[in-house]
């Protein structure tokens, strides 16, 4: 396949690339049907004019409907989607691109989906499938997986199915709320997790942040002292990667630390740990949850991020990251990466 592949893109490249242009239509339909036609040419980067001859194309070919409420796939379109999923990933390099980033930084495995989240929402649903098979794939007999907070982890919560029902899994909050949307908190995303996959969870009631005398005061009570029992043996970790500066804004940082993030160039934040573009810690905020150090003890840390705009933060983030991690980003940012690298 491989030598075939080569021999195609030196004799006709133009049909690789048309083959290309189709799939990631098809794929993109799919993924945001019902579909407009205009959504779907900002999200493919084509005019209106080059999207609806391609359009009437795969209408022709059986391949997608047009209904009132938008453009949607045929089951035929599905299976031809599934049948050349592996040679688009060849086709566009992207296999290569996971084999160089997995060894640069030495970690246990890299996953990389066509798009940029940036742009596109429809590849954070696809990162968070890709994570629901990762973590599917890496489940032991019974399991204690800790989850952070996000949007790219609510996206995973929202890919789990009960088909995880033949394990034995109690989700756990890695760390505490940080004021933020209650969707987007661990213990909402712990508890949509479990509900779709038919298992249980642990919610942990405690701010992210807090003082040094809170924190000594909140260790001495028992509910709290058995959630970070159980978050820190974990034997799975579900986490995003922040970028430093908006995660400061979110944790309302004080001026006086915020300009020690920006002395010390900070580009990266997780667990309450910001990273300098080496990776190199340079900051730490009293958290309560999940410290740095926990990540260690688990079996499998998977990592979670994409976009053109974390590029840098997942690059310094991994330059310090646990060999158990797996990554599952975009395109665009393991572009990102490769040209750090």
């Amino acid at each position: 396949m491989s030598t075939f592949l080569e021999v195609q893109k030196k004799l006709v490249p133009d049909l690789l690339q048309i083959m290309q242009k189709r799939y990631e239509i098809l794929r993109s339909i799919w993924l945001s049907g019902p579909v407009g036609r205009r959504t779907l040419a900002q999200a493919v980067g084509l005019t209106e004019r080059v999207l609806r001859s391609e359009v009437e194309f795969l209408k022709n070919q059986h391949l997608i409907e047009i209904r009132s409420t938008g453009m949607v796939i045929t089951d035929e379109g599905k299976t031809i989607l599934r049948e050349i999923e592996d040679m688009m990933r060849e086709i566009s390099g992207i296999n290569q691109m996971e084999n160089k980033i997995k060894e640069y930084f030495q970690i246990q495995a890299v996953f990389i989906v066509p798009g940029n989240s940036d742009t596109s929402p429809w590849v954070k649903q696809e990162m968070g499938r890709a994570c629901a098979r990762s973590i599917k794939k890496r489940l032991l007999g019974e399991n204690i997986i800790a989850v952070t907070g996000g949007t790219t982890m609510a996206a995973v919560a929202e890919t789990l199915t009960p088909d995880f029902s033949n394990k034995k899994i109690m989700f756990v909050p890695a760390r505490g709320g940080i004021g933020e949307d209650v969707s987007n908190q661990a213990n909402y995303i712990c508890a949509k997790m479990a509900k779709n996959t038919g298992q249980k969870y642990r919610v942990f009631y405690a701010p992210d942040q807090v003082s040094q005398q809170v924190y000594a005061s909140l260790m001495k009570e028992k509910p709290i002292k058995e959630i970070l029992t159980l978050i820190s043996s974990a034997n799975m970790v579900l986490h995003g990667i922040g970028d430093a500066m908006v995660m400061a804004k979110r944790r309302n940082t004080s001026p006086a630390e915020m300009e020690k993030l920006v002395k010390a160039k900070a580009v990266a934040e997780a667990f309450g740990y910001y990273f300098d573009e080496e990776g190199k810690v340079v900051h730490k905020v009293s958290t309560i949850g999940l410290q740095l150090s926990d990540l260690s003890k688990a079996k499998d840390v998977i990592a979670v991020a994409g976009g053109a705009s974390k590029g840098k933060a997942i690059f310094a983030y991994l330059k310090s990251a646990p060999k158990s991690t797996v990554l599952i980003t975009d395109e665009a940012a393991a572009k990102m990466l490769l040209k750090g690298i």
